[in-house]
């Protein structure tokens, strides 16, 4: 068989994402910083708020998301193509983890298998209608997310996640001039494992200084918010039981800004 064309993926793909108003990859420019937890807790608000959402973890080499949504099965083929998954709250999920035997095995490839399994899946997943589509990236600026930038019609925006660290910061300036390349909109950034609660007060502990707010704002981009370095959190991501967390209060007014302030760039 001939293989396709870039025209002819394009096409393919803009076919399946007709009917997804808002495409949202979630990129870092290093790994270790939350991402994907970001990802799912942004797929879980939205969904809580009323939207119709799905999640595709692009993440190859370390798909986390079926597990910190707490969803297991394998790949599903219907007439009309893949079958997602769903969590919580009606979200559904597309890893490559649902294409393996088990979660030790893992996937061996080089850049150009990785992206084309990306691509497929754009490509087979009848996707349906939906609000939203958040497409957790694996970390960097490797072929994967420029697989994403290129091939995906109209991506909304990106959301950028880092930790508060110069070093950190240092790379997510990687990812800001990555976007502006590729001329994908930037819709902020997220400060993840930025502060600590104070148990007593309640007042927000800044443990690793200073917030990166000023530095973002100086770039030019919008600073969306900060989640808090919360070992609750973190054993919710390693339960599967991160949708419980949104129940929480205090979550909730962590994530609330966050989303608002994604949503308020959309707006005319």
């Amino acid at each position: 068989m001939k293989p396709k064309s870039a025209q002819e993926t394009i096409k393919l793909i803009k076919s399946r994402l007709q009917n997804v108003k808002f495409k949202i990859p979630v990129i870092s420019g290093k790994g270790g910083v939350g991402k994907s937890m970001v990802s799912a807790s942004l797929s879980l608000y939205l969904a809580k708020m009323g939207h119709k959402v799905a999640i595709l973890d692009a993440d190859i080499h370390g798909p986390s998301i079926p597990n910190m949504l707490g969803v297991k099965g394998r790949m599903i083929y219907g007439v009309d193509g893949i079958i997602p998954l769903s969590a919580s709250n009606g979200v559904k999920v597309v890893s490559s983890a649902f294409l393996l035997p088990d979660e030790r095995t893992p996937i061996i490839w080089r850049g150009p298998l990785k992206s084309n399994l990306i691509l497929q899946l754009l490509e087979e997943v009848h996707w349906g209608h939906l609000d939203f589509l958040i497409v957790d990236l694996p970390p960097g600026t490797g072929d994967e997310a420029l697989s994403i930038a290129q091939f995906i019609p109209d991506v909304t925006g990106d959301v950028i996640v880092t930790i508060p660290s110069q070093i950190s910061w240092s790379v997510v300036k990687k990812a800001i001039e990555f976007s502006h390349t590729l001329n994908m909109r930037i819709l902020g950034v997220v400060e993840n494992m930025a502060w600590v609660k104070c148990p007593k007060c309640g007042e927000k502990i800044w443990i690793f200084g200073d917030s990166l707010q000023n530095l973002v704002e100086e770039e030019g981009i919008k600073y969306l918010g900060s989640i808090p370095l919360d070992p609750n959190l973190s054993s919710a991501c390693d339960k599967g039981q991160l949708h419980f967390i949104l129940e929480d209060t205090d979550y909730l007014q962590v994530m609330k800004p966050i989303v608002d302030n994604i949503l308020a760039s959309f707006e005319p």
